[in-house]
């Protein structure tokens, strides 16, 4: 359930960042969404799963508080991330 290096490199190639600027915003969104996405899949087949449903609970909290934090800041860049990484918001 561990984000890759690789993936890591190719959010912030899409957000044209650096490649070692991990704690920016846009690219802490998309970090936290694909963690999302490896936990709902992983729920998916082990429906008991509790710990992991209470973690993927507080990742969907984290990740919608920094989302809020940019539509406040930067509403165009809010709307690239919101574009790029298919959320619904």
């Amino acid at each position: 359930m561990k984000v890759e290096k690789e993936i890591i490199e190719t959010l912030c190639e899409k957000f044209n960042k650096e490649t070692k600027d991990t704690g920016s915003s846009e690219i802490q969104i998309g970090i936290f969404s694909e963690r999302i996405n490896n936990i709902t899949s992983h729920l998916k087949t082990n429906k008991k799963d509790h710990s992991s449903r209470r973690g993927l609970v507080n990742l969907v909290s984290k990740r919608r508080k920094l989302l809020t934090y940019l539509k406040n800041n930067n509403f165009d860049i809010y709307k690239n991330v919101i574009k790029t990484l298919a959320i619904r918001k």
